[in-house]
């Protein structure tokens, strides 16, 4: 599938309401606070675009989303994307400083919030200067604002779409980010029928049966796109979740609970799951028939052992918000443990050295992706465009190389690599044998310089139940990784932390620890 085989002028609530009306009566989303029907949801969709457009919403401008998951997450989005305008979906996990950023960035003139999120709202709500309407999932506390039932009361359950053309901006998505403030980042129509077709249904299969969970929250790409685009693109259910996937039986009851047949996680949240005592005992896990794993890599350990205590397999990949989602993958009946899969259709890829060439298959490299639902550039920043959008080719930052079988096998991101007596050194190879020792539940490793000022791996760990910290441990997980791996990979300090540093969308926060490594 390809752009071209849109029409021309395409709208992406086409996503909701292709379900219409063979499917209109099937539930499309499941969630603790209601269910609602494909009928429903087109419906109240409706009302949210004409509400949008009572309150002087045109094509082309933005509309912030700081939801908890919930329906009206759904409903929103694609009321906003129906009218032509831009959803902005917003981490749920930032300060106000970053709110404030993100609402001057895009220039939002309407703000749908959940209540919980109100207060940090509050703190910045006076300083905004193209906010103008601010919409509570639930009720208003503040006398300009508006409460979203009432608002979309009485509104017409009918509306005609936009005249999108297939380019034009639907979303914007601001990135994690690890350093400064987020990364703004604009897609068009077309990218979401069309990442659902060339990755959702062509390699993952999904189909009109199944139904999705994710821990990986609808403000995430990840999340948006697995448990919300891809399966209504198939005409499948969603089950969303409002509460923290942070703590694993929260993900584990809403499994027992919706009964879902495919479960997006990160490979932390894998790990997490397996540290609840006998949890497939515990809660009913029977529906699920694959497991999808991204953000970061998936350790060989990590996938064998969920494969040994659940007997699913999991389809581990790489995406990234710029390229809005997934583009490098497993697939199913063809994975290789603790590898990215190969690439498939619509995406070209290529591993360069630094000067933009080629290398040899097996040598590392930095990962270019070429494909038609790239971003075209980050909004508003001129310069970290230029380093990241190469003309057709999306740089991603990380670092592969390629087994003789064709898979890709993820060596760290760019700035994460280690250079260890001349040679290179993936922090991620490292911690796939730390993660492989059975004291080890999650650990991260960085770069740290030693009394010569030469760089040598730094170990930063958390210790499954029962095990604690000691110069033995330490002795004995060295001497594990030398059993592994190459002696001059070993780590030469190893630090026991309670829990990991981690980004809203579950990625370790490495500058961080890199930070820590130093003082």
């Amino acid at each position: 599938m390809k752009a071209a085989d849109l029409p021309t002028y395409y709208n992406a609530v086409d996503i909701l309401e292709r379900n219409l009306p063979e499917r209109a009566q099937k539930t499309a989303l499941y969630s603790d606070e209601r269910n609602m029907t494909f009928q429903n949801v087109a419906s109240e969709t409706n009302q949210v675009g004409n509400a949008l457009i009572k309150l002087g919403v045109r094509m082309g401008d933005y509309v912030g989303i700081l939801s908890l998951d919930c329906s009206a997450w759904a409903t929103s989005f694609f009321g906003t994307a129906k009218i032509g305008a831009i959803a902005v979906g917003m981490n749920t996990l930032l300060k106000g400083h970053e709110y404030d950023f993100m609402l001057r960035d895009s220039r939002a003139r309407v703000l749908i919030v959940h209540p919980a999120l109100l207060p940090v709202v509050n703190e910045i709500r006076e300083q905004q200067h193209f906010l103008e309407h601010i919409i509570v999932i639930g009720e208003a506390q503040h006398p300009d604002d508006l409460s979203y039932a009432e608002w979309i009361s009485g509104k017409p359950t009918e509306l005609e779409a936009a005249p999108t053309h297939r380019d034009d901006f639907c979303s914007l998505n601001y990135s994690s980010g690890t350093t400064g403030m987020p990364k703004g980042i604009l897609h068009a129509h077309k990218d979401y029928p069309l990442t659902s077709q060339l990755w959702g249904v062509n390699v993952l299969d999904l189909r009109e049966d199944d139904r999705t969970f994710s821990a990986a929250k609808l403000f995430f790409a990840f999340g948006l796109g697995g448990n919300l685009v891809f399966p209504w693109y198939a005409g499948a259910s969603v089950v969303l979740f409002a509460g923290t996937p942070r703590v694993a039986t929260n993900v584990l009851e809403q499994i027992d609970r919706f009964k879902p047949t495919i479960l997006y996680n990160a490979p932390t949240g894998y790990a997490a799951t397996m540290a609840v005592e006998d949890f497939s005992a515990k809660y009913d896990i029977s529906t699920l028939r694959l497991c999808v794993s991204a953000g970061e890599s998936l350790p060989a350990p990590v996938w064998q052992a969920w494969k040994e205590r659940t007997g699913i397999d999991t389809i581990d990949g790489i995406g990234s918000t710029e390229n809005l989602h997934i583009f490098l993958s497993n697939h199913p009946g063809d994975i290789r443990p603790g590898s990215s899969g190969k690439p498939f259709e619509g995406y070209e890829l290529k591993i360069v050295d630094e000067a933009g060439d080629e290398v040899p298959q097996g040598e590392i490299g930095n990962l270019l992706v070429k494909g038609e639902t790239a971003a075209l550039s980050y909004l508003h920043q001129y310069e970290k465009s230029q380093q990241t959008f190469l003309g057709e080719w999306l740089f991603t930052g990380d670092k592969y190389y390629i087994d003789e079988d064709g898979f890709y096998w993820h060596a760290g991101r760019s700035d994460d690599m280690l250079k260890v007596g001349g040679i290179w050194v993936s922090p991620v190879e490292v911690e796939s044998a730390l993660i492989s020792h059975a004291a080890v539940l999650e650990c991260a490793v960085v770069g740290r310089t030693d009394q010569s000022n030469l760089v040598k791996p730094h170990a930063f760990m958390v210790l499954n139940e029962g095990y604690s910290g000691s110069d033995e441990l330490t002795a004995e997980l060295v001497a594990h990784c030398k059993d592994k791996m190459a002696a001059y990979k070993r780590p030469r300090w190893i630090e026991y932390l309670d829990e990991l540093p981690k980004t809203a969308t579950g990625k370790i926060q490495r500058f961080r620890l890199r930070a820590d490594a130093m003082d």
